[in-house]
């Protein structure tokens, strides 16, 4: 993970790619491999049960594919496997890649229930799921132990997510898909008074093209615009630039995360704010 900069109370910029196996393995390891090249930190993986690969063996795969990456899961949902399931998974992939591993959790989708019932799978109550992630980031640091340290990235949405990824993350996700960026940059400030964390924005647009597995088929793009959400960036390498200068200047967002559809197009903004 990467520090403060000390001297401003800035972070320096980071980039991950969600880079789903949608067009078979060889053109998913070719597309890892790119995304190394192109400067960018992190591959994560979604957490969707049946339309893909399970994501702790896919990003085990990964991890050997381009060792200069970190990998990550963006992110479990708490309400699929047990907490102890979770803390395993994540500490061996954070011992077999030497500590490349982040581990992203949130309470789950919007809308997962009907996924749960058909899994045979209880439908826990809001709180119920974010106690499921309190417990997974808990047995976790348990297994870790004094000599290691998994980094957790949480996903929040409303005031009781924020104030545990607040506690308990490294990293918090800003998922706050229909507010808009002052709202956006309202919760990221509050959790950056009580304590210097990390956090990272999840880029479901860049210019007009949506990126599977972080945005809906039915997502409003135009919508978002209006309301100058933090979900959409420009395609412009340029205006990307400066849009993500401006949003980490007003929240402190210097975690970028975007979709591998936009990886090669937004290549030339990571190049230069990478590190920066």
């Amino acid at each position: 993970m990467t520090g403060t900069d000390t001297s401003s109370g800035v972070r320096p910029f980071r980039f991950g790619v969600v880079a789903p196996i949608l067009n078979g393995l060889p053109a998913w390891r070719d597309q890892v491999r790119r995304i190394a090249d192109s400067g960018y930190s992190t591959v994560l993986m979604p957490d969707v049960q049946q339309w893909q690969p399970a994501p702790g063996p896919a990003l085990a795969i990964a991890a050997t594919l381009a060792p200069e990456l970190r990998v990550g899961t963006w992110v479990y949902a708490s309400p699929l496997r047990a907490a102890s399931s979770v803390a395993w998974e994540s500490h061996s992939l954070s011992v077999l890649t030497e500590g490349r591993f982040e581990m992203g959790i949130g309470p789950g989708r919007p809308g997962m229930e009907e996924e749960l019932r058909q899994s045979g799978l209880p439908v826990a109550t809001p709180s119920g799921r974010l106690a499921q992630v309190r417990d997974a980031i808990s047995a976790l640091r348990e297994l870790d132990g004094p000599d290691l340290h998994t980094p957790v990235v949480v996903a929040a949405r409303g005031p009781k997510s924020w104030a545990l990824a607040t506690e308990l993350a490294d990293t918090i996700i800003c998922a706050v898909p229909s507010e808009s960026r002052d709202e956006a940059v309202r919760m990221a400030t509050a959790a950056r008074a009580t304590r210097d964390m990390e956090l990272a924005l999840h880029v479901a647009v860049v210019g007009d093209e949506r990126s599977a597995f972080m945005a809906g088929p039915d997502t409003d793009i135009a919508a978002l615009r209006a309301k100058d959400s933090l979900l959409v960036l420009p395609a412009d390498p340029k205006a990307a630039v400066e849009e993500l200068l401006r949003r980490r200047e007003e929240g402190g967002f210097s975690y970028i995360v975007i979709g591998a559809n936009a990886a090669e197009v937004l290549a030339p903004a990571v190049a230069e704010l990478t590190g920066r």
